[in-house]
């Protein structure tokens, strides 16, 4: 499974980014990795530097194995909780797409 980040001008994209980003996918989508081929990853910032709520964002697409893409988004005000959320919603959506594939 390939796992590409893609950040919008507010989020700095470093390594100690990208190294949790694939250690907590990996991890959360264990179980689907024979089904994967791609992840992408879209990480965004609404507000720049102002505080505001839920204003970071999580968008995973996942490209799967003769279907079509899976896309979800997560918000929070962390990047780590829009990741989590955005990975719960990911989880639940692979899981009926490949239980209805293989049904």
């Amino acid at each position: 499974m390939i796992i590409q980040l893609n950040t919008d001008k507010n989020i700095e994209g470093n390594a100690r980014l990208e190294k949790y980003l694939n250690s907590v996918i990996e991890k959360d989508l264990s179980r689907f990795t024979d089904d994967i081929t791609r992840i992408e990853v879209h990480l965004s910032d609404e507000n720049a530097s102002k505080k505001g709520e839920d204003d970071r964002h999580c968008k995973l697409e996942a490209r799967l194995e003769k279907m079509q893409p899976i896309s979800v988004t997560g918000k929070g005000n962390t990047l780590e909780k829009s990741v989590s959320d955005s990975l719960k919603k990911m989880k639940t959506s692979l899981g009926k797409a490949i239980d209805r594939q293989r049904s």
